[in-house]
């Protein structure tokens, strides 16, 4: 089973955004030029592949391999035994705190809400490959790419990023 019932609806949107990629690519991949955008730069594609399924579907694999990773570290997080639940004992300390206890989640509701924040990431890194492939994924080789699409590319990142560092520097307040 991945991850406990109360998080796994959040990974629904990960899902939902790997199988629109995937479907996305398989239709657009036998209308793609011979050349495709292998790096977009500053001022716009700045470096070229040969059309290849691992040049067309390389964001693909990546948002696959960083999903796999994502959730186990979801499931990970779930699977700590959070520190209101550390026995107290004579441990080790570090820098004057439990040596068991570092990078614990608080309590189980903790856990529960980092959990949830690595998976609203994980979505988040997904819009972010969605507009690469929309760029990946043109039908001319045109090496111009729109100002806004850097801003498309990086907000969702900024986004689920700051949101998993709030919940994680409120669990350690509390």
């Amino acid at each position: 089973m991945v991850l406990s019932p109360s998080v796994r609806p959040w990974l629904l949107p990960s899902i939902v955004l790997l199988a629109t990629l995937v479907t996305w690519g398989a239709v657009r991949y036998p209308h793609l030029p011979d050349r495709i955008p292998k790096h977009i730069g500053v001022h716009g594609v700045d470096a070229w592949a040969a059309r290849s399924v691992g040049s067309a579907f390389v964001l693909v694999f990546v948002y696959v391999g960083v999903t796999v990773l994502v959730t186990a570290c979801a499931e990970l997080t779930l699977r700590l035994t959070p520190r209101n639940e550390m026995p107290h004992g004579h441990a080790a300390r570090v820098a004057g705190v439990p040596f068991q206890t570092l990078n614990r989640p608080g309590s189980r509701a903790s856990a529960r809400r980092s959990a949830r924040a690595l998976l609203v990431l994980n979505a988040c890194v997904g819009v972010s490959f969605l507009v690469g492939c929309a760029v990946l994924w043109r039908s001319t080789p045109d090496p111009d790419v729109p100002g806004w699409m850097f801003a498309a590319l990086v907000v969702p990142l900024v986004a689920g990023t700051a949101l998993t560092v709030v919940v994680a520097v409120n669990d350690r307040k509390n």
